[in-house]
């Protein structure tokens, strides 16, 4: 079969087993019910983190899981099946998902998404002809990890409600989350968010917070629900975080991806990101959630060392025909907000702290006022602003001006500096982007 587009692999030795040493490459693959029992492995993955981004947004469930097993293929076919990766629900969309809605109700948030997505698929082409230097120059690791703490942080209020309304209920599922992190391995731990969704649930059950009657209601078998975007002025800048976002998170995945297989994959930055932006604009036309490249899904590859991407044609195909079971979505629209909230609280302050990570990893030196001034300035702006402030008709969040403050301020503090001849030495501003998984 043809390879053109990644849809062709050869058999990886027996077609059974892995040699001591070696692992199965992006173009091989294994018999096909280990293929697709590795499939499967990448659905049970991917599949707490995806479902939790509608549960929180109030995005239909099936959706999200049509267009990130469609956003899936897309990816395969567009990077040539070089790069394995599932394309999930990405946090990153959720506080501006959030803000959006507040103003112009779902499709106002879509349209957004849509805008996200065709930026990202132009940063794409543009990476595609001329590499990804001028990237990190926009975004040295103080900018990238301040705009990546202050989404986590800007987070932060909207567990007030559910810790307030449902304390037993929030905190319950914050502990099961914790615990099962750190006690089960393999799989089971890299499922720890949906073992504390569950967790959380039957507690929410025992104290009659959960409604069952959208289940009942629902048919068995149905198409998705689509939802058409709508596009308002006010929300675009909204969404600029994302963008930047997942600049890193596709660039930081190939990066990974090549270095565990052994391979060079820096061609294949442009495709990936062009990739991820046509998913997620697809998914904004259609009604699901903003995509990006899942961590999760490394984990997979890591323990069973397969590599392949029919794994992940298994993997996309199996979400697809998940979507067309109504009942599956109304399940996950019962999730109470006490257990939404409580899965909030690990999930954004992980958020935050992946931002300061990319800080230790980066080594950036905040002994370097430019460095101390950007960060501390676009955090505070974030945490201080939650509710939008008017600029003349432009309504802005704190997502949003704290992104804009973070760029301005250390480009225009290094311009000047370097100007005067006063820029101090930081070798953690000038490296390669890492990979912070916000989805």
């Amino acid at each position: 079969m043809s390879n053109r587009f990644g849809i062709g692999w050869s058999l990886h030795g027996d077609g059974k087993s892995i040699s001591p040493g070696t692992v199965v490459a992006p173009n091989e693959r294994l018999h096909w019910p280990q293929t697709i029992s590795i499939g499967v492995q990448h659905v049970m993955a991917m599949f707490g983190s995806t479902v939790l981004v509608p549960a929180i947004t109030g995005f239909p469930a099936t959706t999200t899981l049509f267009f990130s097993g469609v956003g899936t293929l897309l990816f395969l076919l567009i990077t040539a099946g070089r790069v394995p990766s599932y394309l999930g629900s990405s946090f990153a969309f959720i506080a501006p998902v959030s803000a959006a809605m507040a103003g112009h109700g779902m499709a106002g948030a879509l349209g957004g998404i849509v805008v996200s997505g065709a930026a990202l698929f132009v940063i794409g082409l543009i990476v595609q002809k001329s590499g990804t230097g001028w990237i990190h120059a926009l975004m040295p690791p103080v900018v990238m990890g301040t705009i990546v703490a202050l989404i986590g942080l800007n987070l932060a209020s909207a567990t007030l409600k559910p810790m307030q309304d449902f304390p037993l209920t929030t905190f319950a599922t914050v502990l099961a989350i914790v615990v099962s992190a750190v006690f089960f391995r393999g799989l089971l731990g890299r499922l720890s968010i949906l073992l504390g969704l569950l967790v959380g649930y039957l507690v929410a059950l025992s104290q009659g917070q959960v409604n069952f009657q959208p289940i009942v209601d629902a048919p068995v078998i149905g198409l998705p629900v689509f939802t058409a975007p709508s596009f308002h002025l006010d929300t675009m800048l909204v969404f600029l975080p994302v963008v930047f976002v997942l600049i890193a998170e596709n660039i930081g995945h190939v990066k990974t991806v090549g270095l565990m297989t052994g391979r060079d994959l820096d061609a294949v930055n442009g495709r990936a990101l062009m990739a991820d932006g046509a998913a997620t604009l697809l998914a904004g036309f259609g009604g699901g959630s903003g995509t990006t490249t899942y961590a999760e899904n490394i984990g997979v590859m890591a323990s069973s060392r397969v590599y392949s991407t029919a794994a992940y044609w298994i993997a996309g195909i199996v979400a697809i025909l998940v979507a067309f079971f109504p009942k599956f979505g109304a399940v996950i629209n019962t999730i109470p907000a006490g257990v939404s909230g409580g899965a909030g609280i690990v999930l954004y302050g992980m958020i935050g702290i992946i931002g300061a990570r990319l800080w230790v990893q980066n080594k950036v030196d905040f002994s370097n006022p430019i460095n101390l001034m950007t960060a501390g300035t676009g955090l505070i702006i974030a945490i201080a602003v939650t509710t939008a402030l008017d600029f003349g008709g432009v309504s802005l969040g704190g997502i949003a001006l704290g992104t804009i403050a973070t760029l301005v301020i250390y480009h225009l503090m290094r311009s000047i500096a370097r100007a005067r001849g006063t820029e101090p030495t930081d070798a953690g501003e000038i490296s390669g982007a890492t990979h912070s998984k916000l989805g």
